[in-house]
């Protein structure tokens, strides 16, 4: 009988000890909510104004051209521009606008460039081969820090894998929407890019991201990025310099680009 009323005693201090630790915290968010409450009522409105780190005095352009701190890589034809290997870039200019010379090899800035804003106009040529379809069709690809890969293609009215079509990271991330015009037409990409970070041992810290806006239209929407882009195989990370050249691609076919412009974030 004896251990029976100890048991009750002992449960019903049990329950009074949880229910006192409620009230304690029910009091404690209520005092702490009107502290909050007077101190909202008492402040001035200067005490939550920040003065400090005044954002730079950017000018756009009316015309959705380069904004003032950009750097723009086609100002002066090909000159910041160069073969992988270094050489000079193969590829043909005229008039502000850049083609691939199949057969040429990709072209890479001489500039590297980490974290940007990057604007790019790109151009897919007419089909004159009804028979081309799919990856045959218009490719090439922006490489960001020479690795990430942003697919060009036709993608006007042309099937193939989801996440190798225009706009998409290819083998990665599948877009949003396919915003594609139709070939021989003007196309923009707004990319945002959030570059990797590895530690000093080479280690991966934090993954890239990116967003990509495909003629107006949200096409990827901050992905992670899951690695080196490849065309057979699984992506992985393998540390780099924090700045690597932005590459365009020659996959042999008469893709044009202009109006190429970054800023560095």
């Amino acid at each position: 009988m004896a251990s029976v009323l100890f048991n009750k005693r002992f449960n019903i201090l049990n329950y009074n000890t949880h229910n006192m630790k409620k009230i304690i915290v029910m009091f404690s968010v209520a005092i702490l909510s009107a502290t909050t409450l007077f101190a909202q009522k008492t402040m001035k409105p200067e005490e939550t104004e920040t003065w400090e780190n005044e954002p730079p005095v950017v000018v756009p352009d009316g015309n959705y051209g380069a904004p003032s701190d950009a750097f723009l890589l086609l100002q002066d034809g090909l000159s910041e521009w160069e073969s992988e290997k270094g050489s000079e870039a193969g590829w043909t200019y005229e008039n502000g606008i850049i083609t691939v010379k199949p057969g040429a090899g990709v072209i890479q800035t001489k500039k590297g460039f980490g974290s940007m804003q990057l604007h790019i106009e790109w151009r897919s040529p007419e089909v004159l081969d009804p028979s081309k379809t799919g990856q045959a069709r218009g490719n090439s690809g922006i490489f960001l820090q020479s690795r990430y890969e942003v697919q060009v293609l036709d993608s006007y009215k042309s099937r193939t894998y989801s996440n190798g079509q225009a706009a998409s990271i290819y083998k990665q991330h599948i877009p949003q929407a396919n915003a594609t015009t139709p070939p021989g037409t003007w196309q923009t990409y707004d990319i945002i890019y959030d570059a990797p970070e590895f530690d000093k041992k080479g280690k991966l810290v934090k993954p890239a991201y990116v967003t990509v806006i495909h003629n107006g239209v949200l096409a990827l929407n901050h992905v992670e990025i899951k690695g080196s882009t490849e065309y057979i195989g699984i992506p992985e990370y393998k540390a780099h310099d924090e700045k690597m050249p932005l590459v365009l691609q020659d996959h042999g076919n008469l893709v044009s680009y202009r109006n190429i412009w970054i800023r560095e974030l």
